[in-house]
């Protein structure tokens, strides 16, 4: 097989929490949300589009546990601006940052990064682009 890109990564929300995803991933990360099939209860889950080829989908359920260091570290998302406009546009949004790296190591190389936690525990990792 010959992989060219992750198309998709699952994870599981607290069933009360569509709404939280949505000011995280919309309105702080700027990322699009799809979700018309999920209010029009057409699928289980809703998406955040990353790109035009990759999204998150997030499921909505009442078996949601918050994960722990055993099982998660984080997603990367390579974004087209630089640490300081990351850090920028999270500051007014009013984003947490956690931690930010100048040059941890990817699929594509060496490149500053910032990680950021959703309302759910997960922590993402935006990458600027090498």
């Amino acid at each position: 097989m010959r992989a060219r890109h992750i198309d998709h990564v699952n994870l599981r929300i607290p069933e009360d929490g569509a709404d939280e995803a949505r000011e995280f991933y919309g309105e702080q990360l700027g990322f699009g949300v799809e979700d018309a099939l999920y209010a029009a209860d057409e699928k289980p889950f809703f998406d955040v589009r990353l790109s035009a080829t990759a999204v998150i989908h997030l499921w909505p359920t009442e078996e949601f546990e918050a994960p722990t260091k055993t099982n998660y570290d984080h997603v990367a998302v390579v974004v087209e601006e630089s640490v300081d406009e990351i850090e920028r546009e999270l500051a007014d949004a009013g984003a947490a940052v956690e931690k930010t790296l100048d040059s941890p190591l990817g699929a594509t190389g060496e490149a500053g990064a910032v990680y950021v936690r959703d309302p759910f525990g997960y922590r993402v990792e935006l990458k600027a682009r090498v």
